[in-house]
């Protein structure tokens, strides 16, 4: 299979959900391959699937409305500097607007390091909420308790720094 998903890259479902790959298990008992993916929107669920239903194509009998040809498909550029658009593997289609998905949270998800993750932060101190707040917590794996939105916020930046002080690429 040559379309076979890798950690960290994003998926659209063909009803235009986002989604992150986690990675690609074996079932213990069946030897089974699942993929196992978060959502990227509502409550960020994990959810595991067969690969092969993964990558199989859109039953077009039961959805004739869908207009993609599988089931998830790849995205390579979730947005543009200038405008939203998508850009997936199998389609382009420059100026169709993206929906639902902040810009600078999929920065935040791609960055490479805690340092740009912190930046990305800061620059987003005036539009920061709860939901951006619990989406990047989700990101680097800490709880923030719910609060007041600017202290939730001082928090994750907090534990941002902390991560930068004292993590190390040793278990990477």
């Amino acid at each position: 299979m040559e379309r076979i998903p890798k950690s960290g890259e994003f998926y659209r479902h063909f009803k235009n959900k986002l989604y992150q790959i986690v990675t690609v298990a074996t079932h213990s008992e069946t030897g089974e391959k699942l993929v196992v993916y978060q959502a990227l929107y509502g409550d960020y669920g994990i959810y595991a699937r067969p690969l092969d239903m993964f990558v199989s194509e859109v039953d077009h009998v039961k959805y004739p409305q869908a207009a993609q040809k599988y089931r998830f498909e790849r995205v390579e550029h979730l947005v543009d500097d200038d405008e939203a658009v998508k850009v997936s593997a199998n389609s382009v289609e420059p100026g169709e607007m993206e929906t639902g998905v902040n810009p600078k949270l999929l920065a935040f998800l791609d960055a490479n390091d805690v340092e740009e993750k912190y930046q990305i932060l800061v620059s987003m101190r005036d539009e920061i909420d709860d939901s951006l707040i619990n989406n990047m917590a989700v990101a680097v794996d800490v709880v923030i308790p719910d609060g007041d939105v600017q202290k939730r916020y001082e928090q994750l930046k907090l534990c941002l720094k902390t991560k930068q002080r004292y993590e190390t690429d040793r278990l990477r």
